[in-house]
């Protein structure tokens, strides 16, 4: 049992795992952060292809 207990509390596999979804997480934030910063040149590319599109019409 006490061996057991050892492995248990050396065992990092679960450690291992919640860097990897850290590291995730982090990267989501950057992603979400350089696209809501260009947000703006996105809209404005978007409007020239509606007005485009409608123009062809």
């Amino acid at each position: 049992m006490k061996n057991q207990l050892i492995q248990f509390l050396q065992d990092e596999e679960g450690a291992t795992a919640i860097e990897y979804g850290l590291i995730a997480g982090l990267i989501v934030v950057a992603i979400i952060g350089s696209l809501q910063s260009a947000r703006t040149e996105l809209i404005r590319i978007f409007g020239l292809i509606v007005t485009a599109l409608t123009a062809a019409v």
